[in-house]
């Protein structure tokens, strides 16, 4: 097949999978006796950042670098930043599906490895900004493919003594986001209300390829996922007010 015709397919194959990891939303959070009050601010400032997983070869390790701001008036405390992985769509066949699979990468962080692992960020003044990472490792056996993480961060402000928790989009069920994102006329609308949280999230997702991939493949596929979910964040951030909790 001729170069272009290789890239071609690519792409079409990273846009599937995109589409199929971001359907795949049969592992809904946990249920909630009250919604967490919305965030005192409205600017659209990131509190979750910098989010960069690894692209890996089945058996390799890396590490899943991010960053927490805090853009609020007070100190936060108590801040706790999840990540798990959560949903996997297959290359080649493009079979989506829950974790766990058998070989799915392991998160870890000191004293803690699994699927999911809960980082805990030291207090932040205002403006201040925290850097980490996540070790991501991987088996042999590892399919090939994309494993979608969500993330969640909780905290709690200093000035009013509030709790706040911030979520991603792989947290809720395909009925409750599109409750919460889309007005009756189709319009997008982002209520917080409804999802009973006090912001959302991006979320990433780590490329796990084998000796067989085309390496133009394996880099459109990790480029679109992460800038879809970013792009689908930042609007939904910056989209028009509403009442009822609505952004």
């Amino acid at each position: 097949m001729p170069r272009s015709g290789r890239v071609l397919g690519s792409v079409w194959k990273a846009t599937t999978v995109i589409a199929a990891v971001l359907a795949l939303v049969g592992v809904p959070g946990s249920v909630r006796a009250a919604p967490y009050p919305p965030l005192p601010i409205e600017d659209g400032r990131e509190l979750v950042g910098n989010l960069s997983a690894p692209s890996l070869a089945a058996g390799a390790s890396g590490n899943l670098d991010f960053s927490v701001a805090n853009p609020l008036a007070g100190p936060i405390d108590a801040v706790t930043l999840t990540f798990q992985v959560y949903a996997f769509n297959a290359f080649p066949g493009n079979a989506t599906s829950t974790v766990p699979v058998a070989g799915a990468p392991v998160l870890t962080v000191p004293g803690a490895s699994g699927i999911s692992v809960n980082v805990s960020v030291p207090n932040l003044e205002p403006g201040n900004v925290y850097r980490g990472s996540v070790g991501v490792v991987t088996a042999s056996s590892t399919p090939a493919g994309t494993f979608a993480v969500r993330t969640a961060l909780s905290f709690d402000l200093a000035t009013n003594g509030s709790a706040y928790r911030l979520e991603s989009r792989g947290w809720f069920t395909a009925a409750a986001w599109t409750a919460a994102t889309e007005l009756p006329n189709g319009s997008a609308t982002l209520n917080l209300s409804r999802l009973g949280v006090s912001g959302v999230t991006p979320e990433t997702a780590v490329l796990v390829t084998n000796q067989n991939w085309d390496w133009v493949l394996g880099s459109l596929l990790a480029a679109a996922i992460v800038l879809a979910g970013v792009a689908a964040w930042i609007y939904f951030r910056r989209g028009p007010g509403s009442t009822s909790g609505a952004r």
